[in-house]
């Protein structure tokens, strides 16, 4: 008798054991059949489902079918046609490669195929029995293929207790469903659940998938997104800032028409999107890439869900760019209607399926006559413009004038330079009309309707990017105060604020520190109020600690936001109209002007066709 401890487990106990890396749910199942049927080269697929899976899953091709030594090989153990030697594993152009699956899943349930190819009069019917024997029957079947998954994990009753709820176990069945028929709108899919045609996807193109996926009108909330390069081609939809999700799952990546995850690709769609995203917010998006085989590892788990890619720092950056592009393109401000809800009340709705015109900015205030108005200003301009520091404390200065609201700064006669830049010509055109509601909102008419800016978050916008390229470049100018402010600091803010010390003099902040936590401002950044330096740098230090220590963001995007959002005029501040003037064409000077850095929206239109239903002129 041999004492040998170690022994090859029987074939039957490999297999379920096995499974458990391919077969973990009734979606895997379905996800496998399905991409089996897409390989045979299928025109209609059937997906029939009962109980969720548990009872009975069929997929029903019309693809190209197998004869009778076919069928019998492909529920053996690593029996596949899709690769031959090694050298096909770099260079694998199918959805299934490993020649496990059927083995699997023939182990952990009652299985079934029926067979027949279209050039055979007679196709081929497998059995696997509850012992796991094989039958073998010959018949007229339908053209293609027919696998029968019933009462899944029956032998294996431990993995079957682990199975979620009915209404669970469908929800991943109809996930993996879409994601598949997305990444083939060439093919016909159905599914049925307990009998019941649930989806009945026709055969079109790309764009009729999506609509029949998400919504009728989902095309209208989603930007193109398209570039071919010598590494490898990407083409699909990023969602507009109104599809921001607050949960996973809304993000589709396909490479070469295979559903893919992939940490480095997402973070380059989130990095793309950069500051429309808050901690938590999804982006939505639908992105085909296509790559030389040779140039990925899809053979990393035998889910075939992870990928890894070769020139992975190239795909990041050329993601990057490609979103970025596709974003700032396009026109994002939404459209607000007033419509009737379904008990009559009225309502106001945000369209965020409103068409995006490319590369359309025309539709914005009108600043001045053309001939006359400078569309672009210079760093010194705008800081004239938005700072509070009044003219004279640049020369020779009066206390007196330190609180000097923001409404006066343009009372006195304008520099020479401002008085070019605001001077129009009586005989052109006048511009359209521009005025501030309540002291929080501007309205503007524009060629289509109104359009309202929230003045706040519009300035804010413009010092977030105009701080992110101080950031890039040297550092920033700092207005000298006539009578430095000493702060006597509890040990917290005092430590933040020399943590912070390198940060803040990029941004134009001129602090020295003394003994026993007392600080000295001697200069600010010319965009903050004079009277308000004290007020203004300790909520930009409080805001600071909340974006970085519980927002999670790094030290320059954090003190980015909390700068922009404490310097930036405030709801309350009264604009004359020069500066509402220039405060727009700023805001449509910046790469983003949709939303704030906090993700909240700067502009929202009105359109004339509102107007006229509202006064019964249609």
């Amino acid at each position: 008798m041999s004492d040998n401890r170690i022994k090859i487990l029987p074939e039957n106990i490999a297999n379920k054991i096995a499974a458990g890396e391919v077969v973990q749910r009734p979606e895997s199942v379905v996800k496998e059949l399905l991409e089996n049927s897409i390989d045979a080269g299928s025109s209609e697929i059937d997906l029939i489902i009962k109980k969720a899976g548990k009872s009975l899953i069929q997929v029903c091709d019309n693809g190209s079918g197998m004869n009778e030594d076919d069928a019998i090989l492909c529920i053996q153990k690593h029996a596949t046609s899709k690769i031959k030697e090694y050298e096909d594993l770099e260079a694998i152009s199918t959805l299934g490669f490993r020649g496990e699956a059927l083995s699997s899943i023939a182990s952990v349930s009652q299985f079934e195929i029926k067979t027949e190819r279209k050039e055979d009069e007679i196709g081929t019917l497998i059995r696997v029995e509850d012992d796991e024997s094989l039958t073998k029957l010959k018949g007229s079947y339908p053209k293609g293929t027919s696998i029968s998954v019933k009462n899944l994990f029956y032998n294996t009753p431990a993995r079957r207790n682990f199975l979620k709820t009915d209404a669970t176990e469908l929800k991943h069945i109809i996930d993996t469903f879409n994601k598949i028929a997305l990444s083939h709108p060439e093919t016909h899919f159905r599914l049925f659940n307990d009998n019941d045609v649930v989806f009945d996807y026709k055969t079109g193109t790309l764009e009729n998938r999506i609509n029949s996926v998400f919504a009728d009108n989902m095309l209208d909330a989603l930007l193109p997104a398209k570039e071919n390069t010598d590494l490898f081609n990407v083409n699909g939809y990023i969602g507009k800032p109104s599809l921001l999700k607050k949960n996973k799952g809304e993000q589709y990546l396909f490479l070469n028409k295979r559903y893919v995850q992939s940490k480095q690709i997402n973070h380059a769609v989130f990095t793309a999107y950069e500051n429309i995203l808050e901690k938590g917010d999804y982006p939505f998006f639908i992105l085909f890439i296509e790559l030389d085989p040779r140039r990925i590892d899809i053979n990393v788990h035998p889910s075939k869900l992870e990928v890894r890619f070769e020139d992975e720092k190239d795909i990041y950056n050329i993601i990057v760019a490609v979103i970025k592009r596709s974003l700032g393109m396009h026109d994002l401000v939404p459209s607000m209607t007033i419509t009737p809800n379904e008990r009559g009340e009225e309502k106001i709705f945000f369209n965020s399926y409103v068409k995006a015109e490319k590369n359309d900015f025309s539709d914005r205030p009108k600043s001045s006559s053309p001939s006359n108005y400078k569309k672009e200003y210079s760093d010194s301009e705008i800081d004239q413009i938005f700072s509070g520091i009044p003219d004279d404390l640049k020369g020779n200065a009066s206390l007196s004038n330190m609180d000097m609201p923001i409404e006066n700064i343009f009372e006195k006669p304008l520099p020479k330079t401002q008085e070019r830049i605001f001077q129009s010509n009586q005989n052109e055109e006048t511009s359209a009309f521009i005025i501030q509601l309540h002291n929080k909102y501007i309205l503007s008419q524009i060629k289509t309707g109104l359009m309202i800016i929230d003045q706040h978050v519009a300035h804010e916008r413009i010092l977030y990017e105009k701080i992110k390229k101080k950031y890039e470049g040297s550092s920033a100018f700092s207005q000298n105060l006539l009578f430095p402010i000493t702060l006597e600091l509890d040990p917290g803010k005092f430590n933040v604020v020399k943590e912070l010390h390198s940060y803040l003099t990029k941004i134009g902040f001129d602090i020295k520190f003394f003994s026993k936590n007392t600080v000295v401002i001697e200069g600010v950044p010319e965009d903050i109020k004079s009277g308000h330096e004290e007020k203004i740098l300790m909520e930009i230090v409080d805001e600071y600690v909340i974006n970085f220590r519980e927002k999670k963001l790094d030290e320059i995007e954090s003190l980015a936001k909390a700068y922009s959002c404490k310097a930036a005029i405030k709801a309350g501040d009264s604009l004359n109209e020069k500066e509402m003037r220039l405060l727009i064409d700023q805001l449509f000077a910046t790469e983003n002007p949709y939303v704030c850095p906090h993700g909240r929206p700067i502009v929202i239109k009105i359109s004339l066709d509102e107007f006229d239903r509202r006064f019964g002129r249609t």
